[in-house]
């Protein structure tokens, strides 16, 4: 049903994108005969071309994971407040952005910074194709702005680490050896009754995760602490972990097929993908060259067309293995 399902979207696009260009067509002809006039034949054309585009969008996003939803992270770089600052201010910018696209936003974790923004936040975004949206945004993220949090009004710059996976399903098999993980349990901070900070609600999940072809071994670390049933924490951590594991098994499968990474940044401090310049009023992608001067528009979540400018030019090159 679900592939179903898929192939009667492409149907019904490909159809919205048939009847525009008849009617351009129909357009052109009765302009000439002078029944309609040349902005009603413009209006036409641009109907036509903005069905086009869209499908030839959507058609970037082909891979298996592209249709999932997704776990972002947001981890705040060296810098103190500052830093903290700027990720708080990435996380409103992406939940902006889900809520403006029709995805549910749910945080899984959350540390609050020292003095102002936080340290780490884990969200998830559930919707259809959340995850291929949203991949390109894996990186390095600058602020270049004269900080409220310097007195003597310098210009600073920060850095905030962004990561995003694909969020498994139960359709998808995941193996997970039960005597590679333990849990702890704590008690959840903030506001939310006398259960939440009373009761050992927060789980904490340690996996040790082997690399299958190098034999070496990491922990994976996983806190949740979105619910006040520990249970309930448990199960969402299980679905974080698994999901992790299937973006692991993804990127050796893209490495393995020789695709673009030769083309991307590092995800490391000083290979930004994106730069958020305040002074300037200018925001601008370091691997597409796609910038914009709405920077509160960008702070507020419209970040489409740095999404669409970086699937334009590399997805249809990950889908072919290039």
């Amino acid at each position: 049903m679900k592939v179903v399902k898929e192939l009667k979207k492409w149907i019904e696009l490909y159809n919205e994108v048939h009847a525009a260009a008849e009617e351009l067509e129909l357009a052109y002809e009765y302009v000439k005969e002078g029944i309609i006039s040349e902005d009603e034949v413009d209006e036409a054309y641009r109907k036509a071309l903005e069905l086009v585009e869209n499908l030839e969008f959507r058609n970037m996003l082909r891979q298996e994971a592209d249709q999932m939803s997704c776990v972002l992270k947001i981890n705040s770089g060296a810098g103190g407040t500052e830093s903290q600052d700027w990720a708080f201010m990435l996380m409103r910018m992406y939940i902006r952005w889900a809520e403006s696209s029709g995805y549910k936003v749910t945080i899984n974790n959350l540390q609050e910074g020292d003095e102002a923004g936080i340290k780490s936040v884990t969200m998830q975004l559930e919707g259809d194709f959340a995850y291929g949206y949203l991949k390109g945004e894996n990186g390095v993220h600058r602020l270049v702005r004269v900080s409220p949090y310097n007195t003597q009004g310098k210009r600073m710059t920060s850095f905030a680490s962004v990561f995003v996976s694909p969020l498994v399903n139960d359709t998808i098999e995941i193996e997970i050896n039960p005597f590679d993980y333990t849990w702890d349990t704590f008690r959840s901070g903030g506001a939310g009754g006398q259960n939440v900070n009373k009761v050992e609600t927060g789980v904490r999940l340690r996996y040790n995760y082997k690399d299958p072809d190098t034999g070496e071994t990491r922990e994976i670390l996983i806190e949740n602490t979105e619910s006040r049933s520990q249970l309930d924490n448990r199960a969402n951590a299980m679905r974080l972990l698994r999901s992790m594991l299937y973006d692991i098994a993804l990127q050796k499968r893209m490495a393995e097929q020789q695709k673009i990474e030769s083309n991307k940044k590092k995800i490391e401090w000083g290979s930004q993908i994106r730069s958020y310049v305040f002074d300037d009023r200018r925001v601008k992608d370091h691997r597409t060259n796609f910038q914009t001067s709405d920077v509160n528009g960008v702070m507020d979540g419209k970040i489409d067309g740095f999404i669409k400018a970086y699937l334009m030019e590399f997805a249809a090159e990950e889908a072919s293995g290039k």
